[in-house]
């Protein structure tokens, strides 16, 4: 049976694999750099040339770094929103890679899906380049929130605070050390059960977790494309 062509879209890197039902990977996963700028048609170029050496795949998931709702992207910060507020990507994918349907999600949601463990409140807050979060509840995804955008440190949103130009501006001690933070800051804010820590830059974390912390693999934002076909 064919499997679901699963894409992470980050700042710096397009990646994908073929993922079964379970979102165990059937491909290993391929990555190229994420072209610069970046709009749609590009875009589509590059994931399109990506995913040629794959085998057969029927439906395809996409993890998108901004708000996205109902396949329709409303903002993409980190790759243009002047570019893509409004475009269709789930049609224009599902017809750019042999008619397949397609459905899209934010790419913190997408990764919470592999690691959220269903019971309680479970936050998913992902470190690259910038910052992207996700709130389940009884392992039903929560409205979408753009936390990543929200003032955490004088005018310093999230993105800003956390992101990968931070953690090169300020070096990976004082970097964590703002992590450290949002994690206290973001608790009081929720109270949540459990956080998942996920993103590239989250294997650069050298302080002790909380209990209720885990880091999450990084395969994820590409095992969690299964849980956007899981019958509900």
């Amino acid at each position: 049976m064919p499997g679901i062509l699963a894409i992470d879209v980050g700042g710096t890197g397009l990646k994908a694999a073929v993922i079964d039902d379970k979102g165990d990977m059937l491909t290993d996963r391929a990555r190229v750099p994420t072209p610069h700028p970046c709009p749609p048609k590009v875009f589509l170029e590059a994931i399109t040339e990506l995913v040629k050496p794959f085998p057969a795949f029927d439906r395809i998931s996409v993890g998108f770094p901004g708000v996205v709702r109902n396949g329709v992207i409303l903002t993409a910060p980190n790759l243009g929103t002047e570019d893509w507020s409004g475009f269709q990507l789930g049609e224009a994918l599902s017809k750019a890679l042999g008619g397949h349907p397609a459905r899209i999600i934010n790419d913190a949601e997408m990764q919470g899906m592999a690691v959220i463990g269903g019971k309680g409140l479970e936050f998913v807050l992902t470190l690259g380049t910038g910052a992207g979060t996700a709130l389940f509840r009884d392992g039903d995804l929560m409205p979408h929130m753009e936390l990543a955008h929200h003032p955490i440190h004088d005018d310093k949103t999230y993105d800003e605070y956390l992101g990968n130009a931070a953690y090169e501006a300020e070096g990976k001690k004082h970097w964590n050390h703002r992590v450290e933070k949002a994690i206290g800051l973001i608790y009081t804010l929720l109270h949540y059960d459990m956080l998942h820590i996920g993103g590239g830059n989250a294997k650069h974390i050298e302080f002790e977790l909380p209990k209720n912390v885990t880091i999450a693999s990084n395969e994820a934002g590409l095992e969690g494309g299964a849980g956007l076909w899981k019958k509900r």
